[in-house]
């Protein structure tokens, strides 16, 4: 192999098409088995139980938003903006490496393996890990992840209501889903990105695409992300994880599949001493769970047997959405059938019967702005100009929607 090809791989994409990897330091951390794990974790977690061609991992995802990065900054820097061969590789470095830190099933699992550790932070501490690894290499990385270096537009394109991670999911789980839905305009609005005042904008000829995707994301959280069926399934997980947590407590053998998940179910306090253990969290992926839950069908406890069972089976508990939230004599009454039903006490039916929200939000003019700059010099926010779909005053069909929902077994 000549050292030109082993600084240059070319990913085949479904998605975007062909990939360029032409950094070694880049090439260097794609095959680190900090990121090689990502092949193994579902970027959708359970919305392959829906839409069957849903999966797609975390690591098809990051290359993803890699390559958008990469034409991203190329656009940018082809309108003048001031960027360095430093800044352009820290960028690129610390979009790969944004969900380094997501754990088994991602977002369904994050609050109940590692209390209290968001992904964000496990994402941090496997760059710095890294970097004390490739020799500080990783330093401008970290800057531009953690919005500390200077220049905040990069910062912008990471995490954002327009970063390039969103355009990329929305992308690439349209694609693999088939929900035409959340197809979104990419390739125009990044060639609309621009950089004012040291903030990311975008020019006033994308507005309407800029709309469509706020709009696209929104469908696609209704019809996919909080399916109820998918919404269902990530609950009986946790109440799986919850059921496993509490017999623990009690002093009952539950062992898992792995010595990396059973690690971090036998040792709760793990959480408050995580970087410790960086290295056993490195080793989790999708398969430590779904190995466990089908060794505990056979658990001779019957509520996570049982839930284990459903989870393997794909007979989920039946779930109905509401608007207002249901009456807890309602819930009662559903658990004492419950009960009955499988010889459990009315406690343990609280696995099996159970309220919860589901909520989604178009664009939170609170959070991270979409500035739109105008020929004239002037700045809006998408929310402010005229003619909006996306508006302030619109907050009851745009803003935060909120939906109830109940779980109860059905007939399996």
């Amino acid at each position: 192999m000549n050292a030109k090809s082993a600084t240059r791989k070319i990913i085949n994409d479904p998605v975007y098409g062909f990939i360029t990897i032409d950094h070694p330091t880049v090439l260097a951390i794609i095959s680190h088995p900090y990121y090689q794990r990502l092949r193994n974790i579902h970027q959708m977690a359970f919305a392959h139980l829906v839409y069957p061609g849903a999966m797609h991992s975390r690591l098809h995802h990051s290359l993803g938003a890699y390559h958008l990065m990469g034409i991203a900054l190329a656009e940018l820097k082809s309108k003048g903006v001031a960027i360095s061969e430093e800044e352009e590789l820290g960028a690129r470095l610390a979009i790969l490496l944004h969900d380094c830190g997501h754990g088994p099933f991602s977002h369904a699992l994050e609050k109940e393996l590692i209390p209290g550790v968001h992904h964000e932070q496990l994402s941090l501490l496997i760059m710095e890990k890294l970097n004390e690894e490739f020799q500080g290499k990783l330093t401008t990385a970290i800057e531009i992840f953690t919005n500390r270096y200077p220049k905040k537009f990069l910062h912008q394109l990471i995490s954002g209501q327009l970063d390039v991670d969103r355009m990329d999911y929305l992308n690439r789980d349209s694609f693999f889903t088939g929900v035409a839905e959340g197809v979104i305009g990419y390739d125009r609005i990044l060639k609309m990105l621009t950089v004012h005042q040291d903030q990311l904008m975008v020019e006033e000829k994308a507005i309407f695409s800029i709309e469509k995707f706020l709009i696209s994301r929104r469908l696609m959280y209704w019809q996919v992300y909080l399916h109820k069926t998918v919404v269902s399934a990530e609950m009986t997980l946790v109440h799986a994880l919850r059921r496993a947590h509490q017999l623990i407590a009690k002093g009952q053998t539950v062992e898992a599949a792995t010595t990396a998940l059973n690690f971090f179910l036998q040792n709760k306090a793990a959480a408050t001493d995580i970087k410790q253990h960086l290295d056993l969290f490195c080793r989790l992926d999708d398969h430590d769970v779904m190995a466990s839950i089908k060794n505990w069908c056979q658990h001779p406890d019957p509520v996570l047997s049982e839930l284990s069972r459903l989870i393997v089976n794909r007979q989920l508990l039946k779930i109905r959405f509401t608007k207002e939230a249901v009456a807890s004599s309602t819930v009662s009454t559903l658990r004492k059938e419950t009960a009955a039903r499988l010889a459990i006490s009315e406690e343990e039916a609280a696995y099996f019967v159970f309220t919860g929200e589901a909520c989604n939000t178009t664009y939170n003019p609170n959070d991270e702005r979409i500035h739109i700059l105008f020929k004239n010099g002037d700045v809006k926010d998408i929310s402010e100009v005229d003619n909006a779909l996306i508006n302030h005053g619109s907050s009851k069909a745009y803003g935060e929607i909120k939906k109830h929902f109940i779980c109860q077994p059905g007939n399996n």
